[in-house]
């Protein structure tokens, strides 16, 4: 059994966990980092499990943590790319409203952005919203020229590789069983037997951040419910029919943006994704079932009350994934070209959702503290983009332990 000392324990390896161990190492050079991951390598959830959206800030709440640390972070971001020679496409972004019962939900978009300080933005009409995309209808659209696209797999990577330089340690395959506190430390404990001690310990833990908060002692409330997010892909010979991203108007009571269109950096352009509730963290198939993650979530009272409200966007969502039909369909009201023979599978990833004991999904990022300890509660999209602000916000808190 091995049993070593440091300065600061990160758990997870996550893009926001890796981001909060380079940051660590820039403030206090020459401090033991430690980063322990379950998994056999970086970003191997959510991280490496997404559309690659750096996200300019349109849609958030002004004054929230997401709207101040998304414009912030996907600054930082860009120049972490220019640094470290990690490829961004600035394709922009049409959000499109198809009719007038969707303008007031538009409009309100723009006053956020505008509020939240996003570059660039500007209103279209019809013949605006097509001289962006030709192949595209709606009756009007925001554009977002600073929307670009990026692997965040291969920022998981370069992270990593910063953390090493800085003198960081990483261990793979490094699964917390148990949390243990006093007044000037904490002793994290692996499945395996082996155990690290540290003067503090930030969780960074994504779709299992309930369970180590609440082996540190933390309250249950909110807990992670795992949604899996489906995509399709354009087959090749098709993918002329999109130059850029294209959403719909989101429902703003919802965390999801609707099924849109996505191009990626290695030239595939992705429609999706579905959400739905499944039953594993892990679930990217959703033959994958695991006990112990069904009885979370069912056993959870806000699920009960979740599905109580939302029963309709449910049966919609199960409609998306019984098959491509589904997702043509949603997508052909403002690219109607599409058909469904367009599409080819994809990936899933599973969003890691943060689910309120009164059944509301929490929609802002959270972070909570237990002794010697900082815990990311809630880290959904834009997660990726504001990683780096994130991660001072995340350290700033930590230097308060």
């Amino acid at each position: 059994m091995a049993r070593d000392s440091y300065d600061t324990i990160i758990v997870g390896a996550g893009i926001i966990g890796l981001a909060v161990a380079r940051e660590v190492l820039a403030r206090r050079a020459g401090s033991r980092v430690l980063v322990v991951e379950r998994e056999g390598g970086p970003g191997r959830h959510q991280s490496g499990h997404n559309s690659g959206v750096i996200h300019a800030g349109v849609y958030y709440t002004p004054g929230s943590l997401k709207a101040r640390l998304c414009v912030e972070g996907a600054a930082r971001m860009y120049d972490l790319c220019e640094q470290r020679e990690i490829d961004v496409h600035r394709i922009g972004k049409l959000i499109v409203a198809l009719d007038d019962g969707e303008l007031p939900a538009l409009e309100e978009i723009e006053r956020r952005a505008n509020a939240n300080g996003v570059a660039g933005v500007r209103r279209l009409d019809a013949d605006g919203l097509r001289e962006i995309e030709p192949q595209a209808t709606g009756l009007a659209a925001l554009h977002s020229p600073n929307t670009a696209i990026v692997d965040f797999g291969v920022v998981c990577a370069r992270l990593a590789d910063d953390v090493r330089e800085a003198g960081g340690e990483l261990r793979f395959t490094w699964e917390v069983a148990s949390v243990q506190a006093t007044t000037t430390s904490i002793r994290l404990r692996a499945a395996s037997g082996d155990e690290a001690q540290g003067a503090r310990a930030v969780f960074c833990a994504g779709l299992w951040s309930d369970r180590l908060a609440v082996l540190a002692g933390a309250d249950p409330d909110p807990r992670i419910v795992p949604f899996r997010g489906g995509y399709l892909r354009l087959a090749p010979a098709r993918r002329e029919l999109v130059r850029g991203l294209i959403y719909p108007v989101p429902d703003p009571s919802l965390p999801f943006l609707g099924v849109h269109l996505t191009p990626r950096i290695d030239g595939e352009v992705l429609l999706g994704p579905s959400a739905l509730l499944v039953g594993a963290r892990d679930g990217y198939r959703l033959s994958t079932l695991r006990p112990a993650d069904i009885l979370d979530t069912v056993t959870w009272p806000g699920t009960w009350r979740m599905m109580a409200r939302w029963w309709r966007t449910a049966i919609s969502e199960l409609r998306l994934a019984a098959g491509r039909d589904a997702f043509a369909a949603a997508a052909r009201r403002y690219l109607p070209g599409l058909r469904s023979e367009d599409l080819l599978p994809a990936f899933a990833g599973v969003r890691a959702q943060a689910l309120a004991r009164d059944g509301r999904l929490v929609d802002d990022f959270v972070l909570s503290a237990t002794p010697r300890a900082i815990h990311v509660r809630n880290a959904p999209s834009p997660a990726a983009t504001a990683a780096l602000a994130l991660a001072a916000r995340i350290a700033d808190a930590a230097d308060e332990l």
